[in-house]
């Protein structure tokens, strides 16, 4: 039903960007960044690394960020959205216009879009929905119809919901507290909006105990879903291996894959969710795995009966 769309360049650049805005919005923070190079190759669902703590710092590890959206200005510009939490980010928050920051992207896998016109589902939890307007704009390019399905603990931490609500063909807003929206999680009314809707293809991004949720709620309604998942990404380049996660194939063998590389854009139903944050024991790799053949040539082999002897012990 979905295919990755296609991509005008190829490959990721790192550049110099000149700062353009840094602006509160409500829990969060956004920054737009004159990116031209990553502006022209950007694809929904990818990301941007940041490079934080000026020339001299003891914070050698980048930052990565969904993007949230891209435009022509200036040239080419990028914006992501974050939320000030640790030194890299509260650094981020102080940058003015003008300032200068070392950013690479876009990375990773994009978001898949449909070959034909269909009802899309996007739901997003926190500021994990920044990524999912630039992806509104794909599908409705592809005559598709947009419905948000929005959430977070408080009204505040709730991004994008005005603009959901201006440019969706439906938005359904819930916090846990009831400040805005409905009260509870966005789990809550997933099936609700499902049958309303008519949904054919769910796409979704935010903190992984939901993203495990919405998929089995997917899978539930049999309906396909893709999810960027929200791994900490040290390099954001493959290189680390600190976001690796197991990812069952379509060969039926799970591997070990890299969130920044092999992702972050999943089909929710291939992620091991209960398996997450470990490697599971039949995981290409794993102490004791074996490929398939070789282990079957094994035990072939053990059960088989020795030279000179037939199979009936004669």
């Amino acid at each position: 039903m979905t295919q990755p769309d296609g991509e005008a360049q190829a490959g990721p650049v790192q550049v110099r960007g000149t700062v353009l805005t840094v602006r509160r919005v409500d829990a969060y923070y956004a920054m737009t960044v004159v990116a031209p190079g990553i502006a022209a190759r950007f694809r929904p669902g990818q990301f941007v690394t940041l490079a934080v703590g000026g020339p001299v710092t003891a914070m050698l590890l980048r930052r990565s960020f969904s993007i949230h959206d891209v435009r022509a200005d200036h040239g080419g510009t990028v914006e992501f959205v974050f939320s000030a939490e640790g030194a890299g980010t509260r650094w981020l928050a102080e940058r003015r216009s003008r300032d200068v920051i070392d950013i690479t992207g876009p990375l990773g896998r994009p978001f898949p879009v449909p070959r034909d016109p269909v009802s899309c589902l996007l739901v997003g939890g926190g500021y994990g929905s920044a990524p999912l307007f630039s992806l509104a704009a794909r599908l409705r390019d592809r005559r598709c119809t947009v419905d948000f399905l929005l959430g977070a603990a408080t009204g505040d931490r709730v991004f994008g919901a005005l603009t959901a609500r201006r440019t969706g063909r439906t938005a359904t807003i819930t916090t846990e507290d009831g400040s805005l929206g409905a009260r509870g999680v966005v789990t809550d009314m997933m099936g609700q909006v499902i049958h309303e809707a008519r949904t054919d293809v769910i796409y979704a991004c935010g903190p992984m105990p939901m993203l495990r949720q919405v998929t089995s709620l997917a899978r539930r309604y049999d309906i396909p879903v893709q999810v960027a998942v929200e791994e900490l990404m040290a390099c954001g380049i493959g290189v680390c291996m600190t976001c690796v996660l197991p990812v069952t194939g379509t060969d039926g063998i799970t591997r070990m894959v890299r969130s920044c590389v092999d992702g972050p854009v999943f089909r929710g139903e291939q992620v091991r969710w209960d398996d997450v944050g470990t490697i599971p024991f039949d995981a290409v790799g794993a102490p004791g795995w074996e490929p398939r053949r070789r282990a079957a040539g094994l035990s072939a082999a053990r059960g088989a009966p020795r030279a000179g002897k037939s199979a009936n012990g004669d």
